[in-house]
């Protein structure tokens, strides 16, 4: 029997950054999911850490975009249509929300946690040893029209608003940056507020590693066995039991598998996700993010190679993978930058816990003491994973937030006529 202050589930960037700002608040806590941190959504991202987003990904709202989206012909989404009945609800939510003027409403809602979350984890790095996985070189993101640069003009017009840094570039400034990129695009954006990360899932580890070596206890186990008895919370696994005065769920996907067995719903759903790697070509570099809005794609340097990683995916959770999506996006990207073989036999699937409005839900859970969540950052967990650890932790011990925790609580879908979560 192991007892501790604090049950974390889930060991993707979530919930490995809450368990250390919790351990470093000073409370003992065990960390639990059923594989190695970092090996599921935190693994396959974009590899960025974000100090100047602003608009989230959107559901288009152009009809003659829609269109494009229901025939299947954009790189930027897919869907399976068996999946659509169940999804209905959660998608006019989120239609509603991708609205310019709510997109506004929900980028000021998180701009306190992007205005910290590099320095949040710079920090965790530095404690870490893992400094040396980022790299300070912004990232850019090209257009290939004027129709799609105008399209852009409300978020630009909004950093300026916020003193969001960022530069317009012709094809001539991104080759100044990066001089291996071909100018098969119009116009660019540049925003410098951003560490590149060479490895995602390898700085999950490393900050695993660090709350391990601090003396914080790492297990293997089935969240969905939590339980509450005699006051605590209660979790076995094949390592033993463990209770816990709270329990905290950083589950991302999986969360409402948790939430369901206590009778919570939430307007949930997951957007799906590919990536792929090329093989580095000799003497070609990419030192940043780029982001090909039209091309449904962004690529960036890791160490297995350059990944290219794909839009969204409208699919149940556990449906099969559908290659669609990773064989559109890479005759764009080679169009872009030179590159070699594909490195990996299978595209990689990974799912992005969302609630329409892109923002996280860090909160109590109500009717059940001692039960917190932290989880359904969308398209940000990576980046939003430490910022929102600490913000947590100043709410579970009484400290000062160092932002109002009101845009991510539970309660603000009251009025959100959006129904339960997505059915799995």
């Amino acid at each position: 029997m192991v007892r501790v202050d604090v049950l974390v589930l889930g060991a993707g960037m979530v919930g490995v950054s809450s368990a250390l700002h919790l351990q470093q608040a000073g409370l003992s806590v065990a960390l639990v999911d059923r594989r190695d941190p970092g090996e599921e959504t935190s693994f396959g991202n974009a590899g960025v850490i974000e100090g100047s987003a602003l608009f989230p990904v959107a559901f288009p709202r152009d009809l003659m975009m829609i269109a494009r989206h229901a025939l299947k012909l954009s790189p930027q989404s897919n869907y399976r249509l068996g999946a659509l009945p169940g999804m209905l609800p959660w998608l006019l939510a989120y239609y509603r929300t991708s609205h310019t003027c709510a997109l506004a409403g929900i980028a000021r809602d998180l701009r306190p946690l992007f205005a910290r979350a590099r320095a949040d984890h710079h920090a965790l790095a530095d404690a870490a040893g893992a400094r040396g996985l980022l790299s300070p070189t912004g990232w850019v993101k090209l257009y290939h029209s004027e129709p799609d640069y105008a399209a852009g003009e409300p978020e630009r017009d909004l950093a300026q608003a916020l003193d969001v840094t960022y530069e317009e570039l012709d094809p001539a400034g991104v080759r100044r940056l990066e001089p291996h990129l071909r100018p098969a695009f119009l116009r660019a954006t540049f925003w410098p507020d951003c560490d590149n990360c060479s490895d995602p899932g390898g700085l999950v580890k490393a900050y695993a590693a660090a709350f391990a070596h601090a003396g914080g206890s790492l297990f293997k186990g089935d969240a969905r066995g939590l339980a509450r008895q005699g006051g605590r919370w209660r979790l076995e696994t094949p390592e033993g039991t463990i209770e816990a005065d709270r329990a905290v769920l950083c589950l991302g996907p999986w969360s409402m598998d948790v939430f369901a067995t206590f009778g919570l719903r939430l307007p949930f759903a997951v957007k799906r996700g590919y990536h792929i790697h090329f093989a580095r070509e000799p003497g070609v570099s990419l030192s940043r993010a780029i982001v090909d809005r039209a091309g449904g794609f962004s690529l960036q340097s890791t160490r297995l190679g350059i990944r290219a990683t794909t839009g969204v995916e409208f699919a149940r959770r556990d449906d099969p993978p559908d290659l669609r999506q990773s064989r559109l996006v890479q005759p764009g990207a080679r169009r872009l930058l030179p590159l070699g073989a594909v490195r990996d036999e299978a595209p990689w699937l990974g799912r992005r816990p969302a609630f329409p409005d892109s923002k996280p839900v860090i909160d109590a859970v109500a009717g059940h003491p001692g039960l917190f969540a932290n989880f359904g950052h969308s398209h940000w967990g990576f980046t939003l994973g430490p910022v929102t650890g600490l913000l947590l932790t100043q709410m579970m011990t009484g400290a000062t937030p160092f932002t109002d925790p009101a845009p991510y609580r539970a309660a603000r879908f009251q009025d959100m006529a959006a129904g339960g979560h997505v059915p799995h």
